[in-house]
This record gives structure tokens, C-alpha cells and sequence, in this order.
């Protein structure tokens, strides 16, 4: 059987299966077992025995589970409530006002959650009813927020990260640091967004707030003191050296813990529920991480992914316009897949593809977080739109329509990146010169 017909045969038993239901976990690895059929490898079983461990039992990935936790502890804090109370009072001279407040506080807690969803609904939690309260647009509030969201996996540290670097075999370390420089240029695009429509449509904006005393903005914003240092601690110990990412991990779990026992929310209910949930979420995603290895080697043995990057290359496509490609690629992808599927499922067809045209491993793997970003705010699976429709009671096309203008601005930041790839790859190079 050519590899025309075994690669379509592999398509359809994923696409039935993922559209039965089933999980996707479950479906990589049906599709890799289907795909070893057609070799002449090993047996089956042995390969996906070695395969998964040789996959799984990595020290990298241990800093995933520790991540995840740091998120769901300060998830089940007064974490965002203290972001807004402290942001608040130094945007009023912005057009705009509190709605920056969004950008803002969702790169704060992205930076400690890693997470796009857990930082979509944090936020949302405290300032959708707030900015409702004052006044503010919701159509605006709600697209802010769901753009916003999106930091979680862009700012480090981010699980999407973590991930992708160990697929593509790159430094973890190198992958936040460059993640940097991209996640201020988004919030910048979000924030210069939500100013110049303040200005275009003034009438629908609630009136200016009573100016606070310089000191009362100083304690306010005191409570945005303790997730500050946390955030230095984690990157100061990553970037000096002193410790790995997962070293860097289990400090940001221990600091994590004394800013809820500081805050007073650090109760045995809390502590068990934030245990729990870092469970359920990491054997999800280890589970997707083994059924993607296991298709992974049985892609590699059939010898298809060879075959379609040598098919592209025989197009003799641009690297701009193999870039603009995948781009569109992976969010048609999105509109089934969430992010970590997607990453662990293409990158081993895609990376030989990236690597020909010339491109630098971290850069790319910026690149597909941002891609993974518009998929967050891309209907019908967008993430953030089930977390926004839930917490704000709308219809799904009423916040999708909302998330729109985000969308369309993460494109620009993957063409600003992509343009002038030294956004992305200058940090890293300044802190481990090669």
C-alpha cells in the first residue's frame, strides 16, 4: 500500500474517532497502532512500551505538573480580586480606563499560571461584574478579556511551552525567555486597541472616577507586591542559573503557597482542591503527550512525514509563505483540537518542514503559541469563548463576536514576529550567546 493511501486511512480513523467522542488521548493511539500495521517494525506493543516511557520518564516534564500546581493554587486565591484593586487606580488617564485592567492583570497572572484558561476565568471572576458595575461596554470587556486570556500561554512560565520544547527537543529556558518580548508587544496591541476605540466611540464610556491620593494608589497596589516577588523569584533563579525549570517550578509552588497563606486563603479545602485539580490536568495532558509519541514513532516508521515535507519542499514555497501556510493551517486545526493536541500531534511532520526553510527552533515555537492563542478566541472550540459564555451568561457568537478584533491582532503579531524575528530570539541570544 502506497503512503497516499496509508496516511488517508490514518486521517480518517483519527477524524471518526475524535468526532465519536472518544478521547483524545485514546485516538493517537489507535492511529499510531493502525499506522505500525504497515511496517515492518517491531511488534506493536514493544514499540509503544518504550515509546511512551522513553517519552514520559523525562525530568523536563516534571516541572509540568509543578507548574500547573503553582496555577491552581493561586487560582483559588484573592489573586485577581488584589490585581484589580491595584491596577485600577493608575489607568484612569489612560482612554480606556479600567478596561486595561484586563490586559494587564491577565499578563500579571498569566506569568504565574501558565495556563490561557485558568487566567481567562481568574480575571474574568472579579472584573467583568466590576466593569459592569461601572459601566463599561460589555462587548469591549468581553473581547478584552478573551484576548487577554490568551497571555496565560504566551508570558511565561506556560505549560504550551514546556510542551512544545520538549517535542521539538529545544531549552526550556531559552523557550520562556523569548517568550517575553512577543507578550509585551501583545499587550500592547490589545492595550493601543481598547485606547483608540475609547476615543472613537467616547459615549460609551461611563464617566471619569474621582482622582485618588498618590498614597492611596501606593496601598492599593501593595497588593500586587507578593505575585511581583513571585515572579522575580521563578525568573531570577531560571535566568542566573542557579536552578533548572523544574527546580524553578517547585519554588514557584512554595511561593505560591505562603502568597495564599499571606492572603488568608490557604485553607485544607483549598489546598486538597488545587491537588486535585493539577492532577486531573497533568495525566490529561500526559495522556495526550503518550498517544502523540506513540503516533509520532509510527508516523516515523511508515515514513509519511518525510514524504509530505519533501512534497512541500518540492513547491519550493518561501519561508514567508510556508509560514503564512502553517498559520492558516493550525487555526483551521483549532477549530477541532485544543493547543497541546495540536502541538504534540503535528510537530514532528511540521518541525523537519521549519527547520529546511531556515527558521530558528524557539522562534517557531513562539510562533505556534501565538497561533495557538488566535485558536483560544476561534470558534467553535475556543477555550476562552466557553469560559467567557459561562461566566458572563452570553451566547457563544455574541463573546465570539466580541473576540474578533483580538484575533485579528494576534495576526499581526504573528506577522510583526515573523518580519522582524529578533523580537523573539534577541533575549535569549543576550542570555545564552552561542
Amino acid at each position: 500500500m502506497d503512503l497516499i493511501t496509508i496516511a488517508g486511512l490514518i486521517l480518517v480513523v483519527l477524524l471518526v474517532l475524535l468526532g465519536s467522542g472518544v478521547w483524545i488521548a485514546v485516538g493517537l493511539l489507535a492511529c499510531g497502532w493502525v499506522g505500525m500495521q504497515f511496517t515492518n517494525a517491531p511488534s506493536s506493543g514493544y514499540v509503544l512500551a518504550t515509546t511512551i516511557w522513553g517519552n514520559s520518564a523525562s525530568w523536563t516534564l516534571a516541572a509540568l505538573p509543578l507548574f500547573i500546581w503553582m496555577g491552581e493554587i493561586l487560582f483559588r486565591t484573592r489573586l485577581s480580586e488584589e490585581m484589580f484593586r491595584g491596577l485600577a487606580p493608575w489607568l484612569n488617564w489612560l482612554p480606556g480606563r479600567l478596561i486595561h485592567v484586563n490586559v494587564l492583570a491577565c499578563g500579571i497572572f498569566g506569568s504565574v499560571s501558565g495556563s490561557s484558561a485558568a487566567t481567562c476565568a481568574t480575571v474574568a471572576k472579579i472584573a467583568l461584574p466590576e466593569l459592569k458595575k461601572r459601566g463599561y461596554d460589555e462587548m469591549v470587556s468581553l473581547g478584552s478579556l478573551a484576548g487577554a486570556g490568551t497571555l496565560g500561554i504566551l508570558i511565561p512560565p506556560s505549560i504550551m511551552m514546556v510542551i512544545y520544547a520538549v517535542a521539538a527537543d529545544v531549552s526550556i529556558i531559552q523557550v520562556f525567555l523569548a517568550g517575553f518580548i512577543p507578550g509585551a508587544i501583545v499587550m500592547g496591541l490589545y492595550s493601543g486597541y481598547i485606547a483608540v476605540w475609547a476615543l472613537l466611540n467616547p459615549g460609551k464610556m461611563p464617566p471619569r472616577e474621582p482622582a485618588m491620593p498618590f498614597r492611596e494608589k501606593l496601598r492599593e497596589s501593595a497588593h500586587l507586591i507578593p505575585c511581583m516577588l513571585l515572579i522575580l523569584l521563578v525568573f531570577a533563579t531560571l535566568v542566573a542559573g542557579w536552578a533548572t525549570a523544574t527546580e524553578c517550578a517547585a519554588w514557584g509552588v512554595m511561593g505560591s503557597l505562603a502568597i495564599a497563606a499571606w492572603s488568608r486563603s490557604l485553607t485544607w479545602q483549598s489546598f486538597w482542591a488545587s491537588v486535585m485539580g493539577a492532577t486531573r490536568v497533568t495525566c490529561m495532558i500526559m495522556m495526550i503527550l503518550a498517544g502523540a509519541s506513540f503516533m509520532s514513532t509510527a508516523m516515523a516508521y511508515t515514513g509519511i512525514p518525510n514524504a509530505l515535507a519533501s512534497w512541500v519542499d518540492s513547491f519550493h514555497l518561501s519561508p514567508f509563505v510556508l509560514i503564512m501556510a502553517l498559520m492558516v493551517m493550525y487555526v483551521l486545526l483549532g477549530t477541532a483540537l485544543d493547543g497541546i493536541s495540536m502541538i504534540v500531534l503535528t510537530t514532528a511532520v511540521v518541525l523537519p518542514m521549519v527547520s529546511a526553510a531556515g527558521f530558528d527552533l524557539v522562534w517557531f515555537g513562539i510562533f505556534l503559541v501565538l497561533v495557538v492563542e488566535m485558536a483560544e478566541v476561534s470558534p467553535p472550540v475556543g477555550f476562552n469563548l466557553f469560559v467567557l459564555q459561562t461566566m458572563s451568561g452570553k451566547d457563544s457568537l455574541t463573546v465570539a463576536r466580541a473576540a474578533l478584533p483580538f484575533f485579528f491582532l494576534l495576526v499581526a503579531a504573528v506577522v510583526i514576529i515573523t518580519v522582524f524575528p529578533a523580537t523573539v530570539t534577541w533575549l535569549p541570544r543576550l542570555v545564552f550567546p552561542s
